[in-house]
């Protein structure tokens, strides 16, 4: 009998949100799907993190994906950015934890060394590995899309691995992973 499982990869965003989805069967894996959230339009920031959460529930309702992989903000020089990216991850990760699936965490770095072998790979690099290993036929303008499909192949290369990121089965393990979050 063969084991199947869908991955949804997260590139969360406050201006663009990037999502792929691969099928693994048998540990092979297949392109299903990579879009993204155009945010750009709304100038409310609730609004755009409403709408984070509703196309990311909306995806889980359309493919049920087994698993959820999120790139982990990363810290930069701009705290105000930084602050975005995370209540933009944390309304996507919201999303996934109220329907119980389990969320791991990745490092741009940890993604980019998993896709292409440099940790410091460039955008377009990154998408031209995917084209090739999954047979893409063209890429997006916007390699945001591509960056969350990064993810989810992320996600499948670091399969059992224990170092692999953060994962979180539901709320009370997030909890318990983060406490200095929760206060």
């Amino acid at each position: 009998m063969s084991k199947e499982k869908i991955i949804l990869g997260i590139d969360p965003g406050t201006t663009i949100m990037g999502f792929g989805l691969i099928k693994v069967v048998d540990k092979k894996m297949a392109f299903l799907q990579m879009n993204e959230l155009l945010l750009s339009k709304y100038k409310d920031p609730y609004t755009k993190l409403k709408l984070i959460f509703e196309r990311t529930i909306d995806l889980i309702d359309q493919y049920h994906p087994d698993e959820i992989a999120i790139e982990a903000p990363f810290y930069g020089k701009n705290v105000q950015s930084m602050l975005k990216l995370g209540r933009a991850q944390g309304v996507a990760m919201a999303a996934g934890l109220s329907r119980q699936i389990p969320i791991t965490e990745y490092l741009p770095k940890k993604i980019k060394m998993a896709i292409t072998g440099n940790g410091n790979a460039s955008k377009e690099q990154v998408a031209k590995m995917l084209q090739s290993t999954l047979g893409l036929k063209s890429l997006p303008k916007n390699l945001d899309s591509t960056d969350g499909l990064a993810a989810a192949v992320c996600h499948f290369y670091n399969e059992g691995r224990v170092e692999a990121g953060k994962s979180y089965t539901g709320w009370e393990a997030f909890v318990k992973q983060n406490p200095k979050k929760v206060k």
